[in-house]
């Protein structure tokens, strides 16, 4: 432990030595203070909250992130291109502890500009919060600067692909395709069942029910809110279309029936609803009736959904920063492997080129979906397949395996709703992306410079 806190001392200095940790501390500060000043919010509270946690946390993210990998890459390969790793080296210190012992100093480094940036943040929302409007208060108190649990419909997976298995196995009976095709059409035909469950026609009205699970022991006499979202083929005059809804089940539980509602389309909506909807199981009834000339599509993964009062903002504010901290992690862990064989530019490339990969999985991400990477060509009613697919999709599945157990966190999409980050879920990211991922790139790293030959790698003999 006495060699491990020594580098880590040693890290310190350097960043200090260097100016980097006033640097990054000034341009933090610079962000929380800056963004709000130059970005006007609209006197709302959901444009306030844009301002001041999505643009000012998404911005110390970036910056935060880009200095980790730029002194992860730079104190390990200068050390070694400036010939201090050696004098390092033949002391009672094993090689592992001094990779390791860097990132250590990285990672306290990140948690104290991580605390400052993010006490500045908390600061500010709480004293610019009160400048609004007592209404845009409410919403901010009620919506999110709080601790929100969810509750959604049940997806009905099973039930979508039995009965996209059935219409397959009929529509190849009548007209057989190619195998190549095959995958094409059965995600056609499986859209088509998915919108059996989600379209709501004109004139008509649809039944959801939420079950509650265990929070309806902690929900009587309390308000819910219901989050909803729908699409349209067609547009309306007013860029808005109506509907009504009514929740719960007369003559079984207390019942409430809203006005006409306008809503707009694309977009989300949240509104209360009254305490007491859901029966004695903790299922809520909701119903929506469309009184428009078109359809209205209501997506199953996330067009309906009731959110509750878990918990007070402070408490998940610092759970959302642990999760930025896990991320910081893993970038800690990307730079030390890079510059652990590599010198600092080729390594700060390297690692920047990971990044780059990272911001290009929804491509991959598609080309998986689809099959392959030519497409699907409408002239000839089929997908295009490549010579490159057999190689490009198997790696990409592999890519975006390791990709999404990080990507699965967003801390910063949770906060700005007011959605709970739970204690499970800060574990889960700190398994996923600090003791997974980061562990393999510290094998691979203290692997590499295990066997690095430093002396070698300066051109002496």
């Amino acid at each position: 432990m006495q060699q491990l806190l020594a580098i880590t001392l040693l890290t310190w200095k350097a960043a200090l030595r260097f100016r980097l940790f006033l640097v990054v501390a000034v341009l933090l500060l610079a962000s929380v203070v800056g963004l709000p000043i130059l970005i006007k919010d609209d006197g709302t509270a959901r444009g306030f909250t844009q301002i001041l946690l999505t643009y000012t946390l998404s911005t110390i993210t970036g910056l935060l992130g880009l200095s980790t990998l730029w002194l992860a890459c730079g104190t390990l390969a200068r050390d070694i291109e400036e010939c201090q790793m050696q004098m390092v080296a033949v002391k009672p210190i094993a090689r592992w502890q001094i990779w390791l012992g860097k990132w250590l100093g990285i990672m306290s480094l990140n948690a104290a500009l991580l605390a400052i940036s993010g006490a500045s943040i908390f600061v500010l929302l709480q004293w610019r919060a009160n400048r609004l409007p007592a209404d845009e208060q409410k919403i901010l108190r009620n919506e999110i600067m709080v601790a929100r649990g969810s509750a959604t419909v049940d997806k009905q997976e099973k039930e979508i692909e039995e009965k996209t298995d059935e219409l397959l196995k009929e529509r190849l009976r009548k007209t057989p395709v190619t195998k190549a095709d095959l995958n094409e059409v059965r995600k056609q035909l499986r859209e088509q069942v998915k919108a059996e469950y989600q379209v709501v026609p004109p004139g008509y009205s649809r039944v959801w029910q939420i079950n509650l699970g265990m929070a309806k022991n902690s929900l009587r006499d309390r308000p819910l809110q219901l989050r909803v979202k729908f699409n349209s083929a067609d547009k309306s005059p007013s860029g808005t279309f109506d509907g009504v809804w009514r929740l719960g089940i007369p003559r079984k539980t207390e019942a409430w029936q809203s006005e006409v509602m306008s809503l707009a389309p694309d977009t989300f909506h949240e509104f209360e609803i009254p305490a007491n909807l859901f029966d004695e199981n903790g299922t809520l009834t909701i119903t929506f009736l469309n009184p428009n000339n078109t359809s209205l599509l209501f997506p199953i993964e996330d067009g309906m959904e009731v959110l509750y009062r878990q918990g007070g903002f402070g408490t998940n504010f610092i759970r959302g920063l642990g999760i930025v901290f896990c991320w910081m992690g893993v970038l800690a862990a990307l730079g030390l492997a890079a510059a652990s064989f590599l010198s600092f530019p080729v390594a700060a490339f390297v690692a920047l080129g990971v990044l780059t990969l990272v911001a290009c999985s929804g491509t991959m991400a598609n080309a998986v979906s689809e099959g392959g990477l030519g497409g699907y060509n409408a002239e000839k009613g089929g997908h295009t397949n490549l010579p490159i697919d057999v190689v490009a999709l198997p790696v990409f599945k592999g890519i975006l395996f390791v990709i999404n157990l990080a990507k699965e966190f967003s801390p910063i999409d949770s906060l700005s709703t007011g959605r709970m980050i739970s204690w499970e879920q800060l574990g889960k990211a700190f398994g996923q992306i600090v003791i997974v991922l980061g562990g393999l790139l510290a094998v691979i790293g203290i692997l590499v410079f295990n066997r690095r030959e430093l002396a070698t790698a300066q051109g002496t003999q």
